[in-house]
């Protein structure tokens, strides 16, 4: 399983900004402007040696732009980043949107613990997707770049005792699909196929190819 390969990117409390390590970085050393309040998005950055800084956007997840997955989690993810650079002068902007997906379902973050209780029966022993859509901006030039990732998951038949459980731990409130991969949640997971980062939130091979391809046509 391609987990163990970029797993070591969790752990450790997200910064508003991060350190300045030898990493990727903007023109000058001038920090990358996350608009995302997520801790897990903040510390895989930070791994990566990314100085961040941290604007959380007023967009709301809860409305989904488009049916299909795959355009509603790239097109949040611009909304998200163009929200932020519109009260801006200069910078670059990351934007990212997580979505889960069940033949053609999305999953958002549970409302409460019967709809986190009915996500993750759906999900028992079925193999889901997990989408990123990622939205780079230029804030000076107004340059936009997507991009997107989908990692196939599949999850162990879970029985109700142990989604109780799981639901007791207070853990998949806050997160898309109602499971947290780099948590308590790492337990319901089988296998899975892709982008371990993806899932967490943040993939970082598709976010380096976006980056590069955002040098090269600058």
């Amino acid at each position: 399983m391609r987990a163990s390969a970029e797993k070591g990117a969790k752990g450790g409390r997200a910064r508003t900004e991060g350190r300045k390590g030898g990493g990727a970085r903007g023109e000058r050393g001038q920090a990358l402007i996350l608009a995302s309040v997520s801790p897990r998005r903040s510390e895989i950055l930070q791994a990566l040696g990314w100085r961040i800084r941290v604007i959380p956007s007023g967009v709301s997840e809860e409305e989904m732009p488009h049916a299909d997955p795959v355009e509603a989690a790239t097109i949040l993810a611009l909304h998200k980043a163009r929200e932020v650079a519109s009260r801006l002068r200069k910078g670059m902007v990351l934007g990212a949107d997580t979505i889960v997906h069940l033949d053609g379902r999305i999953m958002g973050k549970p409302r409460d613990a019967g709809e986190a209780r009915g996500y993750l029966r759906l999900l028992s022993g079925k193999t889901h997707r997990v989408t990123t859509g990622l939205a780079l901006i230029d804030v000076a030039t107004g340059r936009e770049e997507l991009a997107a990732e989908t990692t196939r998951v599949k999850m162990h038949p879970l029985l109700d005792e142990e989604i109780q459980t799981y639901l007791e731990s207070g853990e998949p409130f806050d997160k898309a699909g109602a499971y947290a991969i780099q948590g308590k949640g790492f337990i319901l997971v089988d296998k899975i196929w892709g982008s371990y980062t993806n899932v967490i939130g943040l993939p970082v091979g598709r976010l380096m190819q976006l980056w590069k391809r955002f040098c090269r046509k600058g």
